[in-house]
């Protein structure tokens, strides 16, 4: 009942609307290459070795669960230190997300590290690191006038892994399927 960092549980919104979320991530994310675009359910999470057991038990859990259309549309932050920063796309509607990762952390209960932050389980779309307040709101204001809101269905969560090595690429090793339609 390890963890590890080289794996996951996430969202991943469908690649053919990769290319506005990349290219903010290509400038700003640290992680671009290591990380498709994705939000956290649960991270770290198990070894890859545990990943068919596990399958089954999120199947149970995602019998009962209904698609529901995702809105990627407004840019907020984590603050880090006194002048670094994490900038994000929130994903809405926060609940559905909040509760879902709740349900789906009774799989692996010991996978929390999501949700033991002071504010909580925050869920959103990292795209990348910003040093300094200046920088950070401009960058957001240029974001906001940019940024045309992006909506696609949430059907299914992903396993997600990579090799223990330094520059190793996450890749998708499970998809499991929401059965409630």
């Amino acid at each position: 009942m390890s963890k590890v960092y080289s794996s996951a549980v996430v969202f991943i919104p469908p690649e053919k609307l990769w290319n506005p979320i990349q290219a903010i991530r290509e400038k700003y994310d640290r992680n671009f290459r290591r990380w498709m675009p994705h939000i956290t359910l649960l991270y770290p999470f198990r070894p890859e070795s545990e990943f068919d057991s596990l399958e089954l038990d999120f199947k149970k859990v995602c019998k009962d669960l209904a698609p529901f259309e995702l809105k990627l549309e407004s840019f907020n932050f984590f603050q880090h230190g006194k002048q670094r920063f994490t900038i994000w796309l929130e994903p809405k509607p926060q609940d559905i997300i909040i509760n879902l990762q709740r349900k789906i952390q009774i799989v692996a209960p010991n996978c929390n590290d999501v949700v033991l932050f002071k504010g909580g389980f925050t869920p959103h779309l990292s795209l990348g690191q910003i040093t300094g307040r200046d920088v950070l709101e401009r960058t957001l204001l240029d974001f906001k006038s940019h940024w045309k809101s992006l909506q696609f269905i949430i059907d299914k969560l992903f396993i997600i892994a990579r090799e223990a090595s330094k520059n190793s690429i996450f890749q998708i090793k499970k998809i499991i399927p929401f059965s409630k339609q």
